[in-house]
């Protein structure tokens, strides 16, 4: 086993249930609000793993998929939902992972009432360095439980995005990228070949935040190096699928700059790996504004006024850097986090946001990571322990958020 596997594991043992953050800095205003959450239920759940264990027989397909770009399916899409801070979390052993953070096992009738509310995009978070061997093999207990949640949204008519998501074996520098682009390409291999037989409904987004974790270029765009060697990670993971087979040579797949930041910076720093490629989604993470959507300290209201302006400027630099070259976008995270019950000021900044994202045809992701008053990254809304039967009554927390995102795409 390398070092820097060892590391990996060994940081992953060490704070396995406790809270696993990656929040940008306020001067970039973006990040992945990440964190453990609701300890309380996990003691009902005991590593959920009997699902994955009683899998039925794999359907091995390769069913018909239409050849629709990325531009004209992502405009198919509305408004989805993170499953944050479950097959993403790095602690527990094996397929107790799924639970290691506190949350429960995810079940077939979470992820109905996701679709029930109105979600049409299901954002899968997986890591998988803690479930890979020295010879960079999935366990394969552990690929079942990952395609029996995916199967769940796919059921559903949903489109899901599967990513790698904590992966700390990566460091995007000159000195690393051999080792990290040999395991990336072992570890997309086998997700493409377990996936290949999925129709258009499922995306690939090959890195989740590349950064230099733990120094001080790690949320303020990197340097000149990272974002190169971030670059050559994504053409690794392009490569890989494109010559997989089945359905993946015409897969839509999400590119990330570096650490998915906003920062315009990082955003004309990214390559794509084919520009003839009419497959390819940029994915962006922007949870703004920042001192509001995920600063815990920040202030707990929304002003229209200068924080619309953020929101803005954002979109606009999406615009001018991708969308006016057809090249089309997802926000693969963002919300606000429940401070002190401020759910009028929570639904005037989700209305505005979205409101300007359908205006330049971006669908967002909602990160929920089921946590509601318990840290500080509260930003959870379906409450998962609270889904026991079909009846999605009195699931989401706070419903009137719920309610403000729908009604910009029901209008």
């Amino acid at each position: 086993m390398t070092f820097k596997k060892t590391f990996a594991l060994v940081t992953a043992l060490v704070i396995g249930a406790g809270i696993m953050t990656a929040c940008g800095d306020s001067a970039s205003s973006d990040s992945a609000g990440d964190s453990a959450s609701k300890t309380e239920s996990a003691d009902q759940n005991n590593g959920g793993d009997s699902s994955a264990d009683e899998a039925a027989p794999k359907d091995d397909t390769i069913h018909d998929m239409r050849d629709i770009t990325a531009w004209d399916m992502v405009k198919e899409m509305k408004t989805g939902w993170n499953l944050g801070n479950t097959l993403d979390a790095t602690g527990g052993d094996g397929l107790g992972a799924e639970t290691s953070w506190g949350n429960p096992e995810t079940t077939k009738l979470m992820i109905d009432a996701v679709k029930d509310a109105g979600f049409n995009v299901l954002r899968v978070p997986v890591s998988w360095g803690t479930h890979m061997s020295d010879d960079y093999t999935v366990d394969s207990a552990w690929m079942n439980r990952v395609r029996e949640v995916v199967d769940y949204g796919i059921d559903n008519g949903m489109y899901v995005i599967l990513n790698t998501h904590h992966e700390e074996w990566y460091f995007p520098n000159n000195e690393n990228k051999e080792q990290d682009m040999e395991q990336l390409k072992a570890l997309w291999s086998q997700i493409a070949e377990e996936f290949k037989g999925y129709d258009e409904h499922l995306i690939f987004e090959g890195l989740n935040e590349p950064r230099l974790r733990g120094t001080g270029k790690e949320w303020t765009g990197g340097d000149q190096e990272s974002r190169d060697v971030v670059n050559e990670y994504e053409q690794v993971f392009y490569d890989t699928v494109r010559a997989s087979g089945g359905n993946n040579d015409k897969r839509c797949l999400m590119i990330t700059p570096y650490a998915a930041s906003s920062d315009p910076n990082c955003m004309k720093a990214l390559k794509l790996p084919d520009e003839n490629d009419d497959h390819l989604i940029i994915s962006v993470h922007a949870y703004l504004p920042y001192s509001f959507a995920l600063d815990t300290k920040g202030t707990d209201q929304f002003d229209a006024g200068s924080d619309g302006g953020v929101i803005d400027s954002f979109f606009s630099n999406l615009d001018s850097i991708f969308l006016s070259k057809n090249i089309p976008v997802i926000v693969g995270e963002y919300g606000s986090v429940n401070k002190d019950f401020n759910v009028d000021e929570r639904v005037e900044c989700v209305s505005y946001y979205l409101n300007k994202a359908e205006e330049y045809g971006v669908p967002c992701v909602w990160w929920d990571n089921n946590a509601f008053v318990s840290n500080g990254e509260n930003f959870g809304l379906l409450q998962r322990t609270d889904v026991l039967t079909d009846d999605f009554s009195n699931v989401w927390e706070p419903q009137e958020v719920v309610d403000a995102i729908m009604a910009v795409y029901n209008d």
